[in-house]
This record gives structure tokens, C-alpha cells and sequence, in this order.
């Protein structure tokens, strides 16, 4: 497990400290540049999302044919999974280049967030189609148990942004300073040369990701619909889970720009804590595939709990750390008294309902699409978070007119409905669902 997990681990880790490198050094430029990019980068969380859902629906099919070492049908889902990750990052990149302004104006209107705003959107842009490329190469790396080389990579990837944050941002080494502008083109070449770098080592080693246009593309019609079946459910559920999300950022943004500076920082202290779980879920998913795909039901139900009571302890523990050193974390952000008296207040809410966080995710990113359930974790968080977190959500801020903090305290009681409903499909035994058996 650890060998599987610690690299994924280590591999979010990074990329949750690069996008706090990044809010750290834009913060230094004030309120209002944190903000912008905070909200441009909204676009860029949907299109995450987008590609989050097809990554890890691939990755169920992959990790099920590893589990009989199938690599021919392995290299036509990566095959389905290129090209259509190809296409989306090409219609995001066509809305955006077209209607930045109007992009930005979904979430906040202010004048001179829409001008940053939209600035750091038609730079960033660039780097969706490598963006693309990168997670499916890496969710599919991942399914096979591969997680070294990318976990490698990311971290090149962290020292070339970090440094072009530095010498862009600020105009070091010679170089203009070009603020929020530079903190995008910082963003453009380190996604590219991770790019460039994973798919080069791909090939270079000639594994079993390293294939030829043929093996790509040779699937029919019927094997891509049926692929369809699962991918579909894992894609819904992501993009369900993304418009949620785009709906709290609209709610925040029309509470003004300190309560979504608050957010961002509360965000991105949250996804730095939560990337432990990340690579738990990961592994679980690895695990729990390649025990179905190879027909051994039990071993996979033996892993799922496993991993819920491992999910508990390491919520409990994350939990006291994330509430222990908030109050420290926020010294590094230069903001307003208010700002950091609002976001403190939500990072004690977050670790007081961080063990039911951790535990939902293990069961609907690890467990249930490990299993190939993907169907049930699709409706089981659609529907907590459109009938439970949204409405409250909308209601404390727009008819109550609540702070912050607890409108946020609001959209955590979906959580707990999404855990509940994911303890009784596990205890159902319900969840294994063999998804290599329904391919033409």
C-alpha cells in the first residue's frame, strides 16, 4: 500500500504547495490580486474536474485489466482517454481566449478584478492542452501502481515554477515585473516542461504506457460506448462535484472580495492537509481494481475496510494538526485583520468536520470507483451536494446574509450526509462490480 500511496502522497503534496507558492507570492501583491487569480483560476478548477473525471474513469478500466495484465485493452482506454481529454482542453481553451471578461464576471464583478482576472485567464489558457495530456498519462500511470516517475516530475515541475513565480512576479534576475501576469506565465512553463518530461520518460523506457498510434486508436465504436458506461459516471461525478464547487465560488465571490480572499486561503491550507487522503483513496482505488479485475472479491472487501478505519485515524490526526497550526499558517498571508480573523474561523470549522471529509472521499474516490461503482458515487455526492450543501448555502448567504464562516459551516453538513450514504453502500456489499466484463 505505502509504495503505491507514498509517491501520490508525495506528488499532491506538491502540487497543493505549488498552488500556495503561488497564492503566498500573489498575496504579496495584495487582496485584490489574490482574489483574481483566485477566481480565474475557477475556470481552470471546472476544466480540473473535467479532467479528473476522465482520468479516474479511466483508471478504473486500467486498474481492473492490470489486475489480469490485459495491455491491450490498457492501451486503447488510454488511447479514449487522450483523445478525449484533447478535445475538452480545446473547447476550454476556445471559450476562455473568446470570452475571458465574461468568464471572470460569472463569479465577480468588480472592475479591477476583471481586468487581473481576465489578464492571468488568456496566459494560463496556453497550458490546458499539456494539462490534459499530463493527468491522463499520470491517472494512468497510477492504475498500473507506477507512481515514482511522476511523483519525480511534480517536484521539478514545483522548482521551475517556484523560481519563474519569483523572477516574473517580482522582476528579478533582469526580468519585468509583471505581477499577476507573471505568476500565469510561471504556471504555462512549468506545466509544460512536466509535459515534456513525463512523456519522454514514458517512451523513453518503453513501458507499458509507451504506445504506438495503433494501439491507440484501435478500438471500435462499440468498445468506446461501452467504455462510456463507467467513464461517463466518474466524468458526471466530478463535474457534478466542480459545478457545486463553481456555484459556492459565485456565492462567496457576491459576498465581496475578503470573503472569497478568505476562501482561497482557507482552500488552498485545506488541500495541502488533504493530500494524505488523496494518495490513501489512490492507493485504495489501485488495490481494490486490480483485486476485482483479477476476480478475488474478498481481498477487495478485506482492503475497503482496511482502509475506512485507516481513513478514520488519519482524519482524527489531520483534524487536531490542520486546528494546532492554523493560527501560524496565516502569518505567512499579508491580508486584512478581518480576512484573517474570517479564515481562521474556517479552518477551525474544516478540522472539526475533517475526519467525515476523509472518510467520504476514501469511499467514493478509493473505494466505490476502485470497485466499479461508479454509478452510485456519481448520485450519492450529486445529490448531497445539490439538495444539501448548495441550497443551505445560497440560503445563508443571500437570504440570511450570514458571514462567511458560517455560510461555509453550512455547506460542510452535505458532507456528513455524503459519508453516511457511502457507509451504507459499503455495508451493502453491493459495490464490486467487475467493469472489463460489459466491453465489446
Amino acid at each position: 500500500m505505502l509504495s503505491i500511496a507514498f509517491p501520490i502522497i508525495i506528488q499532491n503534496f506538491i502540487s497543493s504547495f505549488l498552488n500556495m507558492i503561488d497564492t503566498v507570492m500573489v498575496g504579496k501583491l495584495g487582496e485584490t490580486e489574490i482574489a483574481a487569480v483566485g477566481i480565474a483560476n475557477q475556470y481552470f478548477f471546472f476544466f480540473h474536474m473535467f479532467m479528473v473525471g476522465l482520468g479516474a474513469g479511466c483508471g478504473v478500466f486500467i486498474a481492473q485489466f492490470w489486475g489480469t495484465k490485459d495491455i491491450k485493452n490498457i492501451r486503447r482506454i488510454l488511447g479514449i482517454g487522450l483523445g478525449s481529454g484533447l478535445l475538452v482542453a480545446s473547447v476550454f481553451m476556445i471559450v476562455g481566449y473568446c470570452f475571458p471578461t465574461q468568464v471572470i464576471a460569472v463569479f465577480n464583478r468588480e472592475t479591477s478584478i476583471l481586468a487581473l482576472g481576465s489578464c492571468y485567464l488568456q496566459i494560463v489558457l496556453a497550458s490546458y492542452l499539456f494539462t490534459g495530456i499530463n493527468m491522463i498519462f499520470n491517472f494512468a500511470l497510477r492504475s498500473l501502481g507506477q507512481t515514482m516517475m511522476p511523483m519525480a516530475i511534480s517536484a521539478a515541475a514545483l522548482a521551475v515554477n517556484a523560481f519563474f513565480n519569483y523572477v516574473l512576479i517580482f522582476g528579478h534576475l533582469g526580468a519585468p515585473a509583471l505581477g499577476v501576469a507573471g505568476a500565469a506565465w510561471a504556471t504555462v512553463i512549468a506545466r509544460v516542461i512536466e509535459t515534456m518530461l513525463l512523456v519522454g520518460m514514458i517512451y523513453y523506457r518503453k513501458g507499458i504506457l509507451a504506445a504506438s498510434w495503433h494501439d491507440l486508436t484501435d478500438f471500435t465504436f462499440g468498445f468506446v460506448r461501452d467504455a462510456y458506461q463507467t467513464i461517463g459516471p466518474v466524468i458526471f461525478n466530478d463535474i457534478c462535484w466542480g459545478l457545486a464547487s463553481l456555484v459556492y465560488s459565485m456565492v462567496y465571490g457576491r459576498m465581496g472580495t475578503q470573503a472569497v480572499a478568505s476562501i482561497q486561503i482557507c482552500n488552498t491550507i485545506n488541500n495541502l492537509f488533504l493530500v494524505i487522503l488523496f494518495g490513501l483513496s489512490n492507493a485504495a482505488a489501485v488495490m481494490i481494481g486490480n483485486s476485482v479485475g483479477a476476480g478475488k472479491a474478498e481481498l477487495a472487501k478485506g482492503y475497503a475496510k482496511n482502509f475506512v478505519r485507516l481513513s478514520v485515524l488519519v482524519g482524527i490526526g489531520l483534524g487536531l494538526l490542520l486546528a494546532l497550526t492554523s493560527p501560524f499558517i496565516l502569518r505567512v498571508f499579508n491580508v486584512s485583520s478581518q480576512v484573517r480573523q474570517d479564515t481562521l474561523l474556517i479552518l477551525y470549522i474544516i478540522a472539526s468536520i475533517f475526519t467525515v471529509r476523509v472518510l467520504g472521499i476514501m469511499i467514493i474516490v478509493g473505494i466505490l470507483r476502485g470497485g466499479g461503482d461508479a454509478r452510485y458515487a456519481f448520485l450519492s455526492e450529486g445529490f448531497t451536494m445539490w439538495f444539501i450543501g448548495v441550497p443551505l448555502t445560497i440560503l445563508g448567504a443571500v437570504v440570511f446574509k450570514f458571514p462567511v464562516y458560517l455560510v461555509y459551516g453550512l455547506a460542510t453538513i452535505e458532507e456528513v450526509a455524503k459519508c453516511c450514504l457511502g457507509l451504507f453502500r459499503l455495508k451493502s456489499g453491493r459495490w464490486i462490480r467487475n467493469v472489463t466484463y460489459s466491453l465489446g
